[in-house]
Formats: structure tokens, sequence, C-alpha cells
């Protein structure tokens, strides 16, 4: 038995498990299998079009009776800076030159747009279970919309004061990201990634502090990381990095064997792939020009210049320019269908509490 069972409850899920949202590396496929294991699958939208977002929710809702999670962005955006931008371009110039790029031809601006009108329509329509945000909440008009359609709102805090914020504004569900978890930190009342706290540290402090459920997020990839998070307090988790090699991801095969090989100390916090501070496994151009680095344009352009060597990098096989965002545990991901992987999960955890109570 889940020694609180207020998440499978508010959810309606088997078990008390979130699959992460991860942007640009999963689509309808992982949240389908996910959710036929008994999680809530989550589905990454700040990197698609809102035709695109409801042609996946539609896909997820003919193949499984389950709730859906809709993710989005909303943080403030931020214009192109041409001289910042510039500086970038002339930052990266012996990679285009390496790779016989042209510096000077064209490049798609780097797609992660905020929560706006259109989306909040398309949940209006939709109506999914749960709408969750990263980097805050959008505008009070905009998340009292998202209520109204019936989606439960949940939003990822980095720190206590955050996961204030979030429960005063409208958060019926908080996520405490430790510093272990990979992806974009959620901050928004800090930028300071320098103070903060791990996952141990901070869900007590984030449970104790409100009164909503509280999903323990970073370093967890077992039973018995989803069992240390109920005995901190937590309702529930939610987990990424364990998922990225199932073969429903998207994961292209050299990021895969790089997710493979990958250690306890193979990832850093970095700037340099998006202009957000985000975790994942080191790679060519964050170990060369990061991992922080002042030269980065503002989220999420400095990924603008990136595109093309991405690209040409990885139509060699290599991955010296693209995301591998993972947490600290990604050395305990693992090659199995998501919902084989989601019940072998909870079915470790429960035994695991199990023992812990006796």
């Amino acid at each position: 038995m889940w020694p609180d069972r207020r998440i499978i409850d508010l959810f309606k899920t088997e078990f008390p498990i979130v699959l992460a949202p991860m942007a640009g590396i999963m689509d309808a496929e992982l949240v389908i299998a996910a959710a036929q294991g008994g999680a809530l699958g989550s589905l990454p939208c700040a990197m698609i079009t809102a035709e695109k977002a409801r042609e996946q929710v539609n896909i997820i809702r003919q193949r499984v009776p389950a709730p859906v999670n809709m993710n989005f962005f909303c943080h403030t955006p931020v214009d192109a800076d041409a001289a910042r931008e510039a500086g970038w371009k002339a930052r990266l110039g012996s990679y285009y030159k390496e790779f016989g790029l042209d510096p000077a031809a064209p490049v798609n601006a780097a797609n992660r747009a905020p929560f706006d009108e259109a989306m909040c329509a398309v949940v209006e329509e939709l109506k999914p279970e749960v709408v969750s945000f990263h980097f805050g909440l959008p505008h009070p008009a905009l998340v009292r919309r998202v209520k109204a359609a019936g989606s439960i709102v949940m939003s990822s805090a980095t720190i206590v004061k955050e996961a204030i914020w979030l429960e005063e504004h409208g958060a019926d569900v908080i996520i405490a990201q430790g510093a272990e978890a990979g992806g974009h930190r959620g901050m928004f009342l800090t930028d300071n990634i320098a103070q903060q706290p791990g996952t141990f540290a901070l869900v007590p402090q984030v449970v104790d502090a409100v009164k909503v459920p509280v999903i323990a997020a970073g370093g967890i990839a077992d039973g018995r990381g989803i069992a240390a998070a109920f005995a901190l307090g937590a309702s529930g988790v939610q987990i990424g990095s364990a998922y990225l090699r199932c073969p429903e991801s998207k994961v292209i095969a050299a990021a895969r064997t790089a997710l493979a090989q990958a250690h306890d100390d193979s990832t850093v916090i970095t700037n340099v792939m998006t202009g957000r501070p985000a975790r994942g496994v080191t790679n060519r151009v964050m170990r060369e020009v990061g991992p922080i680095s002042a030269d980065a344009p503002a989220f999420p352009h400095a990924a603008t210049a990136l595109g093309p060597l991405k690209a040409a990098a990885e139509k060699l096989g290599k991955v010296d320019f693209t995301n591998l965002w993972a947490g600290q545990a990604v050395r305990m991901g693992r090659d199995l269908p998501a919902a084989e992987l989601t019940r072998a999960l909870a079915g470790a955890a429960l035994a695991r509490l199990g023992a812990l109570g006796g």
C-alpha cells in the first residue's frame, strides 16, 4: 500500500508516478506506454505548435483510457539580441569551420514558446486532466481558464520560496525539483544555481511549507528512490532519466549510447545549449565552451546558432552539440519498454515501502 494516496486519487492513476515531460526527445508514444504501465503520462508542448499538441493528445486519447498531462513553459520571452547572437556565432566559429558550415547562412530560430492564448484555447478544447508548467505559472487569467477547463494545475519549485509562491498563485500540486534533476531548472524566483538544494533537502522542507501534495523530482530512478521520496513526505515522484532509453523514446542512437555509458559524475548544469541552466550529460561544446558561459545569449536563443552544428555532427553519428538532458541517476536507466519499466519501478517501491513498514 502507498503511504500517501493523494496523487493517485487526484490524478486517478494506478501509481503515484509521473513521466517527466522531456521536450524534443519524446512524443505520444512514450506518453501512451507510460500510461499503460500505470503512470501519469506527460506530453511536452513547449516546442510544438498548438495544432501538433492537439494531434498528439488525440492520438493518446485514441490509444489509452488514461489521464494526460500537457506540459508548457511559462518563461517571459526575451527578444533576440543581434549583437549577442553575432558574438555567440563568432565564439562557435571554429566549429562552423570544422564542419564546413557557412556562419552567414540563415538559421531557423530556436522554438521554445511560453504558454499563450492559442495553447490555452487548446487546453480548453481538449480538457486534459492535468496541465503542468515550468518556470513558474502563466498570467493569472490564463491559470483561471485552465482551472475552469477542469484541469489540475502543477508546477516546479527549486526552493521553498517558489513552492509557497506557486501554492498562493493557484498550483494544486507542486513538483519539488532537486538539483539532481535532468533538464532545465524550473527556477523563477531565483537564478542562483549554486544555491539550489538537492532533492533530499528540498522535498521535506517543501512538504512542511505547503498544504498541497508534493511530487519529488531529481535523482529518482528506482524503487529505492521512490520509497525514499515517500519517506521524505512526498505524495508522488516525477521520473525522466530512467525512461530515456525506453524503445518508445525518440532519443537518437548516438545519444542512447552516450546515455548508456554515462556515470554518476557525467552530468553538469550548463547554459551553453539554450541560454538557461539545465542538467545534461557533458558533450563536446559543454566541455570546451562551458559548462557556463557568459557569452551564451538569453534563453532560448543560444540554441539557434547550435542548430546547424547539431545537425552536421549528428549526420556523422556524433552528439557534440546535442542536448543530452539527464539527471544524476542517468546510469540507472534501463532498456525496457516504458510500461514494463513503470510497473517494475512501482513494484520495487512497494516492496521497499512494505519492508520499511514492517
